[in-house]
Formats: structure tokens, C-alpha cells, sequence
């Protein structure tokens, strides 16, 4: 049976096995939330991918959770129909007269 003639430290062993640490996952941004996901997957918040419903998010909640999930989308559409109004700031407003 094979036996090492020397000790090989820890320092060592680690630095020879540093090719088999895991590398982070590639993430972008959904389109639909703005929340990281990872690529080719649906998204965890919101349930969409590739510009469908893929499931239903509220499904597997409790009715608490369910409520507040709710509001939170529904101040998120709010707020961005506010922001797609024209008329927020303009030159006649900012003149001083």
C-alpha cells in the first residue's frame, strides 16, 4: 500500500483543491421588477420570464403575506405610471420672472 514520505500541510492540500471552489452565479436584472435573477430562469418575485407569466407568485403564500405582496405591486404601478406623465419640470417653471 502506498504510504507519503512526507507531510503535506493544510496550506498546501487548500491551494491544490483551489480550482474546485464554486464561482458565483452569473445574475442580471428581470425586466418585469428589477431584481436580480439568474439567466434562462423565471423570476422568484414577480413570476415572469421572457415577458410571460410563467407561475403564480401569490399562489403558494399565506393570506397575510398574500395582502402585503399585493399592495407593494400595486404602489410599484402606480409609481410608474406616475413617472411616465410629461409635464414634470420645464423652462417656465425653473425662470425666475
Amino acid at each position: 500500500m502506498a504510504v507519503p514520505k512526507k507531510h503535506h500541510t493544510k496550506s498546501k492540500r487548500n491551494k491544490r483543491r483551489m480550482h474546485l471552489f464554486l464561482e458565483k452565479p452569473v445574475l442580471g436584472l428581470c425586466p418585469k421588477c428589477s431584481k436580480s435573477v439568474r439567466s434562462h430562469t423565471a423570476c422568484f418575485n414577480c413570476g415572469y420570464y421572457k415577458g410571460e407569466k410563467a407561475f403564480d407568485v401569490l399562489k403558494k403564500l399565506t393570506k397575510k403575506q398574500r395582502k402585503v405582496k399585493e399592495k407593494e405591486i400595486t404602489a410599484k404601478e402606480e409609481t410608474s405610471k406616475g413617472s411616465d406623465k410629461k409635464g414634470g419640470l420645464s423652462w417656465e417653471g425653473l425662470s425666475k420672472k
